[in-house]
């Protein structure tokens, strides 16, 4: 397959918490939890680092010839990327460093895929149609702690600690029946991804996009999913990041559309031209 990667950080002078990674017949996605200003995470390499390391290790399993199910590989690679962290770190803390992934894989004539938290996979059909994978349970469980931080605009006074308040109530939901799976200290979170496959014949694209990039269709609204594809198809994935930059400098104390973070890293891949 074809594959194009644009990736964005927040600022140039600050580490990208997204990672992404291709290879002619796979790609991941991770998108790093961020820990705000004045809360710890229990381990001393950061998020940054668990992003890259875990699609780093998840990649090279996925491609494997011999490899197991995508769910399989994500549960075998948060078990090597636990033992990396050495003893320094606290792997029980609820702040443990933790991202969202979406993977994908060819193998033999279908793409397989596994998504898991708040990364968004679309699989463009051939005849037009749009199929939009995405997990919704984080949005869900965190939605009704998200009063006081929606109520105040970016910026604000009592912001940054209204943000810690909702940062800290959805730590405690996170990896739980009751609240929502995400990749992390725990590989067990591996079985509750959302995976499928769909035959190579029925595809024309796929887009993986971090919750920085999807803001554009699903946050913004400025975008169907439809139209997003057909903006990277013909523009390629840098104009969707471009959109998503304009539309939160236009917004920059989230009056318009509620969110957490007024700017966010966002990372756009798109595969095509797929064979067997």
């Amino acid at each position: 397959m074809r594959a194009v990667l644009v990736t964005a950080p927040v600022r140039p002078d600050v580490a990208n918490e997204d990672f992404a990674a291709v290879t002619p017949s796979a790609a991941v996605l991770l998108d790093g939890a961020g820990i705000p200003d004045g809360m710890d995470s229990g381990c001393v390499h950061g998020v940054a680092w668990f992003a890259r390391t875990l699609g780093t290790v998840l990649l090279a399993k996925i491609s494997a010839a011999y490899s197991g199910s995508l769910a399989d590989c994500l549960h075998d690679s948060l078990v090597a990327v636990r033992s990396l962290h050495g003893g320094a770190c606290d792997l029980v803390h609820d702040g443990s460093p933790s991202a969202t992934v979406v993977a994908v894989r060819i193998r033999g004539d279908e793409l397989e895929h596994l998504v898991l938290s708040d990364s968004v996979l679309v699989l463009a059909g051939s005849s037009a149609d749009v199929t939009v994978v995405a997990d919704g349970r984080i949005a869900e469980a965190a939605r009704p702690h998200r009063g006081d931080l929606d109520r105040m605009p970016i910026g604000t006074p009592g912001r940054a600690a209204a943000f810690r308040a909702y940062i800290q109530a959805v730590r405690g939901m996170k990896n739980t029946p009751d609240g929502f799976w995400v990749a992390s200290a725990d590989p067990e979170a591996a079985r509750y991804a959302l995976t499928g496959s769909t035959p190579l014949a029925s595809l024309r694209a796929v887009l993986l996009l971090s919750d920085g990039a999807s803001r554009l269709t699903d946050l913004f609204a400025l975008a169907s999913w439809d139209e997003l594809v057909s903006l990277v198809l013909e523009s390629g994935p840098a104009e969707v990041i471009r959109r998503v930059r304009a539309a939160e400098a236009g917004d920059p104390d989230g009056t318009r559309w509620k969110r957490g973070k007024a700017v966010d890293d966002a990372t756009v891949v798109c595969c095509d031209q797929f064979t067997t």
